[in-house]
């Protein structure tokens, strides 16, 4: 009888081992994943807190957004992107991107809508104002009718709330007719972080024109990284708790038979 007790309490104490062994096994990985995604976003995304309203409704003023770190020549139409141009402002500015090298953006077409190659634009993201454009709609695309041919290099920038944003429209009579150089971009903005977490949408307005819409950053998976991660940590430190809570419940019952 001792030899079969002593079997047995080995056999215990090895699953124990074992499960400890295993325990700290996913404690590591998921401390890398969580350590890993912050480090990760860190070195791709830059927070931006936005100033003025001339992208309501896409942001707010106060909104704290995540931009990631791109080069200009990876700027697509449709983008909001994070850019500094001195003869705008010293400042930072957040504007969308409607046109792009060798494009002919007009304002407007019939209805009241923004046209890029005399393909009407659906901009379901503009904030609806009663702009009193003449001949046109209540919501029209811009009150300020325009034509630019986008020189090679260069972007045409509007902001979404197009009743009060200063943007390329307000630059018309500058050299590049209002246009900034892709080299003005800094980062491409991703989402929208505080007080409310939301993707920022790539327009499907722009899919159907030459070179399509931008594909998003990898953020989705960084937050997956770090929430599998804590999820680990957790679990894999939870273990050796319970396992002792268990192992106490079975002495107990095995002292009860006895």
């Amino acid at each position: 009888m001792g030899g079969t007790r002593a079997i047995r309490a080995g056999d215990g104490d090895g699953r124990g081992a074992l499960g400890s062994v295993l325990s700290g096994v996913v404690v590591a990985i998921g401390f890398v994943l969580f350590l890993g995604g912050f480090v990760w976003g860190a070195v791709v995304y830059q927070p931006y807190t936005v100033p003025t309203d001339s992208m309501v409704p896409t942001v707010n003023p106060g909104d704290r957004m995540l931009a990631q770190r791109i080069g200009g020549g990876e700027v697509h139409r449709g983008d909001v992107v994070v850019f500094r141009d001195q003869q705008w402002s010293d400042s930072p500015m957040v504007k969308r991107v409607v046109g792009i090298g060798g494009d002919t953006v007009k304002c407007c077409g019939a209805g009241g809508r923004l046209t890029v190659n005399g393909k009407e634009l659906d901009e379901p993201y503009i904030d609806v104002e009663k702009l009193d454009l003449a001949g046109a709609p209540d919501g029209a695309a811009s009150r300020t009718p325009f034509e630019v041919t986008v020189p090679e290099g260069n972007l045409f920038l509007l902001g979404d709330r197009r009743g009060s944003s200063l943007d390329s429209r307000a630059h018309l009579q500058e050299a590049g007719q209002g246009t900034v150089p892709r080299s003005a971009v800094m980062a491409r903005v991703d989402a929208v972080a505080w007080p409310d977490l939301s993707m920022v949408e790539r327009p499907k307005a722009y899919a159907a024109l030459p070179g399509g819409t931008s594909t998003a950053g990898p953020l989705l998976l960084q937050v997956a990284a770090v929430v599998a991660g804590a999820a680990l940590v957790v679990l894999g430190a939870a273990y050796g708790p319970v396992v002792r809570v268990f192992g106490r419940g079975r002495r107990r019952e095995r002292a009860d038979v006895r």
